[in-house]
Formats: C-alpha cells, sequence, structure tokens
C-alpha cells in the first residue's frame, strides 16, 4: 500500500489533527465520482422513450436527448461495479470478519432499498405488481430470473443491489485468492477478465434465441438477462476492481493522470455508440472505466487536484446512493402526473428535467439523514465494545464504495476528520 499515514497511527497522536495526507490516502474522489456515475444513471433514464416512457421532450429534442444519454447508464453502473471491487480491497482489513463485513455491507444496502421499494409500491407499482414481481425485488433476487417484468420490476434501478449482494458474499473468497497473484502476472489478469466481458456478448448473439424486448430495446429478453443482469456475469467487473485495486497497492500503476484516463473513457462512450448493441452494454467502456479508477485513487495519493473532492462534491457522494435510489421512483411517479402521452417544447423539457433532478436531490438527502445514516451508526458495528477498541476504530475509516451499490465505509473526508476530532478527545464514537 501506497505509504501514507494510516488511520490507525491517528489514534497515538491525540493533540495532531489528521494530516492532508492522511485525509487523501481515503480517496476521496471517488466519492464525488460517484455522485456523476449515478447523474449518468439519471440522464439515461430521463431520456428514455421506451416503457415507461420518461423523456418530456417532443420532436426533434427528444431524439437529440435521448441520442446524447442512450448509453450513460450502462457506463454508470459498470463504474459502480468495478469501484466496488477496487475500494473494497483498498480498505480491506486483517483483522475483519466475513460476519462483521456482510453485516456492514447489508445494513448499508437494505435500508435505503426497503424504503425505495415501499415508495414505489405505494405510489405505482402496488396497484399492478403481482407476489412473483414484489417478492423478488424486495428479497434482491430478481436478476437471478430471466424474466424483463421480474428483473426490472417495482423500483427498476434496485436491480444492481442484486448483483451487489453477489459481490459482498464472494468478495472474502475471491479477496483471498487474488492476494495469491504474483504482481507481475496483475495486468495480465486484468486483461483476461476484460477479455472474458467482451467474449460474452459475442456468445450471447450467436449462442441464444434473437428478438426484441417489450420495451423496445433490439435483444431478446435472454441475451438482455445473460449479459447484462445476470450476477456471475456483472462479478467479471467487481473482479476487475479487485485487480485493478491489487495494481495500486503492489506499486504495479502505470501512472496514467486523471485527465487523460477520462478523454479515454469518452472515446470509450463513443466506442459504445457504434458497436453492435450488447457490446454497449459493459463491454465498450470497460477498459476506460478500469483505468479512471486508478487513476483518480493515485491523484488523491499523490496530493495532486481533483475537481471531485470539493465540499460539494462530497456531499454529493455522500447521497449518492439514496439518489441512485430513489431517482427511479421520483421520475415515474412524476410523469405520470404529468401524463406519458404529454411531450413538451424544449424549454419547458429543460424544466422537467431540472424538476426530475431537485425532487431526487430533495427526497435522496431525506433518505440518507433520516434511514441511511442512522442505521448505519445503529447496526454496523458490534454491540459490545471496549473504549479502546471503539477509538480505534473511529479512526479506521475509509473511502466511500459505490453503489449503486452505493455502499461507503466512510461518509466523506469531512466526516473523517470530525470523528477523529472526537476520538482524539476521547469521546470513542466510532465509524460507519
Amino acid at each position: 500500500m501506497p505509504s501514507q499515514s494510516s488511520p490507525r497511527q491517528a489514534a497515538t497522536a491525540p493533540s495532531s489533527p489528521p494530516s492532508r495526507s492522511t485525509l487523501l490516502s481515503r480517496l476521496p474522489s471517488l466519492t464525488g465520482m460517484r455522485f456523476v456515475a449515478a447523474v449518468m444513471v439519471f440522464f439515461f433514464h430521463s431520456s428514455l422513450t421506451t416503457e415507461p416512457p420518461l423523456n418530456p421532450f417532443s420532436g426533434t429534442a427528444s431524439d437529440i436527448y435521448h441520442s446524447v444519454f442512450t448509453k450513460t447508464g450502462w457506463i454508470g453502473v459498470s463504474f459502480f461495479f468495478i469501484l466496488s471491487g477496487f475500494v473494497l480491497t483498498y480498505s480491506a482489513k486483517a483483522d475483519d470478519t466475513p460476519r462483521r463485513f456482510m453485516r456492514r455491507r447489508l445494513v448499508k444496502l437494505y435500508p435505503n432499498h426497503v424504503v425505495s421499494w415501499a415508495l414505489a409500491m405505494v405510489l405505482f407499482a402496488g396497484a399492478t405488481a403481482t407476489w412473483r414481481q414484489w417478492l423478488p425485488n424486495l428479497l434482491l433476487v430478481q436478476t437471478w430470473i430471466p424474466r424483463y417484468d421480474t428483473f426490472l420490476s417495482i423500483n427498476p434501478p434496485s436491480w444492481s443491489l442484486s448483483c451487489e449482494v453477489i459481490f459482498y458474499l464472494s468478495f472474502p473468497l475471491l479477496h483471498r485468492w487474488i492476494k495469491k497473484i504474483d504482481p507481475a502476472r496483475l495486468w495480465a489478469w486484468a486483461a483476461g477478465v476484460v477479455a472474458v466481458v467482451t467474449l460474452i456478448p459475442a456468445v450471447a448473439y450467436v449462442a441464444l434465441p434473437d428478438g426484441t424486448m417489450s420495451n423496445g430495446f433490439p435483444v431478446s429478453d435472454w441475451q438482455y438477462w445473460v449479459v447484462y443482469m445476470l450476477p456471475p456475469v456483472r462479478t467479471l467487473e467487481f473482479v476487475l476492481g479487485i485487480l485493478m485495486a491489487r495494481i495500486v497497492l503492489s506499486g504495479r500503476w502505470i501512472n496514467l493522470r486523471l485527465l487523460p484516463a477520462a478523454a479515454l473513457l469518452v472515446v470509450g462512450y463513443a466506442v459504445a455508440n457504434v458497436v453492435p448493441w450488447l457490446f454497449s452494454l459493459n463491454a465498450a467502456a470497460l477498459i476506460p472505466l478500469a483505468l479512471l479508477i486508478p487513476a483518480a485513487a493515485t491523484t488523491d495519493l499523490s496530493g495532486r487536484r481533483s475537481p471531485f473532492r470539493g465540499r460539494v462534491m462530497l456531499w454529493l457522494g455522500e447521497v449518492s446512493f439514496a439518489f441512485y435510489m430513489v431517482h427511479g421512483v421520483v421520475m415515474i411517479y412524476f410523469r405520470s402526473l404529468l401524463g406519458y402521452t404529454e411531450l413538451y417544447s424544449t424549454p419547458v423539457g429543460i424544466g422537467v428535467i431540472a424538476l426530475y433532478m431537485g425532487l431526487s436531490l430533495a427526497v435522496a438527502w431525506l433518505l440518507h439523514t433520516v434511514v441511511e445514516t442512522p442505521m448505519m451508526r445503529r447496526f454496523s458495528r458490534p454491540r459490545r465494545r471496549t473504549p479502546q477498541s471503539a477509538t480505534a476504530r473511529s479512526t479506521d475509516l475509509r473511502i466511500t464504495e459505490a453503489p449503486i451499490d452505493g455502499t461507503r465505509d466512510d461518509v466523506s473526508a469531512r466526516a473523517v476528520a470530525r470523528t477523529e476530532e472526537k476520538a482524539t478527545a476521547g469521546s470513542g464514537a466510532s465509524g460507519a
């Protein structure tokens, strides 16, 4: 691991506030980037002209808006999956146990999911959903069922959490296995994972029946399910994140800077718009995403400037999981009030998108404040703690992790600073 001041070292120096290098070692840029990825998913959903049609624009404006954001949702979700593997590996602790690990992850995941699920059921889904739809969705097993009306039922964005649960269950074993890989071979392993992810759409085109989904996607339900929804397939992106974290921690990173990495992602997005449709889901931009996350992490570790770790971006990153979970509910309900057949001029359509965003952020802030943070504080740590161990845990806070997972180990570098100040004063407050 890079030689930054560790959180545990901070506990031994109660008279000193956490250093800038200590705070940057928690990779705050990844916190801010989480919101950018969530917004990419937001714009994708708000551009849809398929069922339900959330795009509020009429005529040419609708076509332009849809064409600009037609692939951003795929890229945002892949970012979250790779980021999840990266930060879990970066923040892994030798004394952690699978039981404590799963408790933290599930307490982070399920409360927000249950509340957003309940909102969707009350506002629009409950009137038509059957138990074959709402029960798998509630239990986060919907992506194991190859039916469009099931894996994208109730609160559609929650499908990704079904994959995240599998990531968390498999992480202790995957991490232990990948730690045994010779550092000199990590890049080769990463390339192999990319190759397998790229091969899967080709196999789906050849081996699975063609068709058109009921929402208009130009593939069959089976093709879409295998390439994009099936948890074992999406676990490959999670594994890629673990490998990229090991590359950074073992000193094998190629020192690609943040700006060139972001430029590569723009190229990847352009590629996603021209390749066959199944390849655009998670293969076209996979390499740029796998490079962007370590580039942002090493930007923080080296203390270089980053546009993603300002106070506003950190706050937005804090609420990004809640935003991801509620934006679909807000858009579907608000659009139903307006009327799905109502289309608007460009200025009015922009106003509708702004209302989507503002309402989603407001509900996300409320969910984060009332549900997410209190539940994490109450249930994410062992019930019995000695004052000495509690102080150690309070300073052992790390980076946020994705959602879209949207899960995280800390609320922000700013929260870390507040918690460490309390710990050094002898308060014994513990972190998420």
